[in-house]
């Protein structure tokens, strides 16, 4: 292998990694909260869809893109009733929430478009383009570093780099910002909040509306930046994986950066290598696809009982009389 090959498995892994890292901080501002959001899976569905569809109808990729975020918002409100408001039962909730993104993107589609529910190709200012950053072809020759970030960095599209924003970003919000205490302090112990004159109902709904708008915009990056248009259930499960890279990364956003780049460095293997020769032995290709849903699985077995949840997570407050 060489280094051109893994500067090109290393562009693919970021470009595969950004939809993860974007439902894994949608995942961490609602689990810090208390709000476990097994519907991820969903959000990312349905707004890849309207994504998808509204940029096809009035050809702007922009509109797409708020198209999708609106979608996502629309099924995180749902998820905030259910399990805030109405203090059912969050995994459940969630679970139908993914179930109804399913569905329904299958039958819009039909409706709209009636192509079997995927929605026409887009082209030009109807997805997102490339863009160059500055120097990266004077710095290409520099030995090392030029190729790095001329071929690794550079080229991407603007969600990719908004992605990568977001992790300092979440990190400045979460641990250097009343804000952020706050949020943290309501998937700790709620009651203490409440007891400070706090809205914990409030806090929770903005975890679950910043979730929603992150899942947007991994579906709408899924739907017009890494693909170019919407095909039935095109999250392949990416929303339970970036549950899993949640976890591994203990709920802190810098540890999620490097977990959702791990998983997408194991789909970008696989697709560069869809059956890889280690000499002794092939390793078929059914096995390379499935090498990232394995780690998924052998992550939840080794790190579940390590990694501390919030201790609040998943219960509904009741405010006391």
């Amino acid at each position: 292998m060489d280094y051109l090959t893994i500067l090109q498995i290393l562009d693919s892994a970021l470009r595969l990694a950004t939809p993860l890292l974007f439902a894994c901080l949608a995942g961490l501002f609602s689990e810090r909260a208390g709000i476990f959001d097994i519907g991820l899976e969903g959000k990312m569905l349905i707004a890849a869809f309207f994504s998808a569809a509204t940029a096809y109808s009035t050809g702007s990729v922009w509109l797409g893109m708020l198209a999708g975020v609106a979608a996502s918002l629309v099924l995180s409100g749902i998820h905030g009733l259910a399990s805030i408001t109405f203090r059912g039962n969050q995994l459940i909730s969630g679970v139908a929430i993914n179930f109804l993104a399913s569905g329904l993107t299958v039958l819009i589609g039909l409706s709209w478009f009636k192509l079997g529910g995927q929605t026409p190709a887009l082209q030009g200012d109807a997805r997102f383009q490339g863009i160059d950053l500055p120097f990266a072809e004077a710095l290409s020759g520099v030995p090392v570093f030029g190729p790095l970030y001329s071929e690794v960095l550079s080229g991407h599209t603007f969600l990719v780099y908004i992605a990568l924003l977001c992790v300092p970003l979440t990190w400045y919000v979460l641990f250097r910002t009343r804000f952020g205490l706050r949020l943290r302090a309501v998937g700790e112990n709620p009651a203490a909040v409440d007891t400070a004159g706090i809205s914990v109902v409030g806090l929770r709904y903005a975890a679950v509306a910043i979730c929603g708008v992150l899942c947007g915009l991994a579906g709408a990056y899924l739907a017009t930046g890494l693909g170019a248009s919407f095909v039935k259930e095109m999250t392949a499960g990416r929303g339970y994986i970036a549950l899993a890279a949640l976890i591994f990364a203990k709920w802190r956003p810098w540890y999620a950066l490097y977990a959702t780049f791990l998983f997408g460095l194991l789909e970008a293997i696989s697709n560069r290598y869809p059956s890889l020769d280690l000499g002794f032995i092939t390793l078929p290709s059914q096995f390379m696809q499935a090498l990232p849903y394995i780690l998924t699985v052998v992550i939840l077995a080794g790190f579940v009982g390590k990694a501390t949840p919030p201790r609040a997570g998943g219960e509904p407050y009741v405010k006391e009389r």
